[in-house]
Parts: C-alpha cells; sequence; structure tokens
C-alpha cells in the first residue's frame, strides 16, 4: 500500500470567491476524490492544522508527499520545512503542483529561486508529452488540452533537470517546462505545472492521470542504504589485486 499525503495551504478556498466556487472543500479534497480509486492509502494535510498537518508520525509513514502551495509559502514553519527536506533526502517521494515551484522545501532542494515568468488571463494551455516512454506518461496522449490556465513562462529558474517529461506551450507565445523530475538524496521528485485555483484542472481526469502515474513513479525503491563515515578496508592493506 502506498502511502499518499497530499498538503494544501488552503488559503485561497476559504477567502476568494473564485477559488471558493472551483474547489469549494479545498485543492486537496478534488485530488483525494481523484486518486481515491487507484489503490492509494491517502490522507490530507493544510497549513492551519498543528505543524501543518505534517507531523513527525506522518512524515514517517508517508511514501509520496504532494503539495500545493501559493500565497502563504512565508508561513510555512522552517522547522516543519527542515523534517520534510530531510525526508526526501531518505527517500520520500515529493510531487510539487504549480504555484508549489516557491515553496520552501522545493526551493531548498532545487538550491536556485525557482522564479517565472507569469500572467493570470485564463489561456489555453497545451500540455506536451515529450518523453512518451517514462512512467509518468503512461497512458497519456501526445497532448493534454487545458482551456484555461495561469500562464507560466520560462526562464524557470531551476537545475537542469533530470528528465523532461512534458513541455506546454501558451496562447500568448511562451512555452515552459511543466513536467520535471528530479532525484535529490534517496527521494524523488516531479514538478507538474497546471493547478490555478481558480480553474478547474484537477477535474481533468488526464492531468489526474499524471500526477497518479507520479505517484508510483516516486514511490521509495527497496534497497540497502548506503553506509557512511569510516570504513575497514576491504582486503588487508598492501594486498595486490591480481
Amino acid at each position: 500500500m502506498v502511502n499518499v499525503t497530499i498538503w494544501n495551504e488552503f488559503v485561497h478556498e476559504k477567502i476568494h470567491d473564485e477559488a471558493k466556487e472551483v474547489y469549494p472543500e479545498g485543492i486537496h479534497k478534488v485530488l483525494a476524490d481523484g486518486l481515491a480509486s487507484e489503490g492509494y492509502a491517502i490522507r490530507t494535510a493544510t497549513l492551519d492544522q498543528p505543524d501543518h498537518g505534517l507531523s513527525d508520525e506522518v512524515l514517517n509513514t508517508t511514501d509520496v508527499l504532494i503539495w500545493w502551495g501559493h500565497m502563504a509559502h512565508d508561513r510555512v514553519n522552517d522547522q516543519v520545512v527542515s523534517k520534510v527536506v530531510k525526508r526526501v533526502l531518505d527517500g520520500m517521494g515529493f510531487i510539487v503542483l504549480h504555484s508549489g515551484h516557491f515553496s520552501k522545501p522545493f526551493k531548498a532542494l532545487m538550491g536556485t529561486s525557482c522564479d517565472l515568468k507569469w500572467r493570470e488571463a485564463k489561456e489555453q494551455e497545451i500540455i506536451w508529452c515529450v518523453n512518451p516512454n517514462h512512467p509518468i506518461a503512461e497512458g497519456i496522449e501526445s497532448h493534454i488540452l487545458l482551456e484555461h490556465e495561469e500562464m507560466y513562462g520560462e526562464f524557470f529558474d531551476i537545475p537542469t533537470p533530470d528528465e523532461l517529461i512534458f513541455l506546454s506551450n501558451f496562447a500568448g507565445g511562451e512555452v515552459f517546462r511543466s513536467g520535471c523530475t528530479f532525484k535529490r538524496g534517496e527521494g524523488k521528485i516531479f514538478y507538474f505545472r497546471p493547478g490555478h485555483e481558480t480553474y478547474p484542472t484537477y477535474y481533468n481526469p488526464q492531468v489526474m492521470k499524471v500526477i497518479s502515474n507520479s505517484i508510483r513513479w516516486a514511490y521509495p525503491t527497496p534497497h540497502t542504504k548506503p553506509v557512511y563515515g569510516y570504513s575497514e578496508p576491504v582486503r588487508p592493506l598492501g594486498d595486490i589485486l591480481v
């Protein structure tokens, strides 16, 4: 069983009527509902809960953490951020959605500003699959068409991705690396761009298929943990390898 924790700051949906209309119970609820048939053990966590819903017990029993944030990045406690980063380095999968590119954990793991260009104008987005053999792209056609989305444009200040899976273009002519994978320590990270809070992006079956695929991809791979520090020689010093 894959243990998935969906974290959402859950601020827009409480104070902005447009967001509340699209996601009345929060983006986390729609994500959880959309993944309910996939066989995961799902729980949700939000900013206003103690420890932002990410206690040691929750984090230590999470295989894959999904993160959506936008307007309250600065309100996330640095101690919680450090714990999330450590868990990723220790092997927890990390799926970062939309404006989560500016979240404290993602920026800490990337080591860059993670800044970009943006414009909110209800523009069409075409998400092109540029790595169709990747497990995250399984079951996805050549592209996903979203009638309305917020524009993100290059340059996107992230390290060169390990793998580029999706590339978006927008009505204004911009392009954006919208599906990127990274490995940090023992953990696998997937950044997936679409998901502005006033558009029904997370009701799109293809978008949810990508997220579900990414959970399976990011699930920790069982293996023997590396051993660090002082090490005795494999064979007595002075032996000659023949």
